[in-house]
């Protein structure tokens, strides 16, 4: 009841949902570019799926930092949860 609730986990989870959109934004716009020289029809599906390719590869070294923090929020948070339900449960054990 008297636990202070922070927004760590909830910064992390948005910071890192918005850094990896603005990494497939980013990669869209650079395949488009490129497809749009190259090409004189732009294939929209080529597009998406070569942005997808390039900014889940790029995201795995550029934002291991991020996925890393978000990993420990997640991991800590499963851990209380489990810690608060195991209370529980002794507490019913012991009535």
């Amino acid at each position: 009841m008297g636990r202070v609730r922070t927004l760590g986990g909830v910064k992390a989870f948005w910071s890192y949902t918005l850094m990896r959109i603005g990494l497939f934004v980013a990669s869209f716009a650079v395949v488009w570019g490129v497809y749009a020289i190259v090409a004189d029809r732009i294939n929209l599906i080529v597009v998406v799926l070569l942005a997808a390719a390039i900014s889940a590869v790029a995201s795995w070294k550029l934002l291991e930092g991020p996925r890393e923090r978000l990993a420990e929020n997640v991991q800590a948070r499963a851990s209380r949860a489990t810690e608060r339900f195991e209370e529980m449960r002794s507490k019913e054990d012991a009535d």
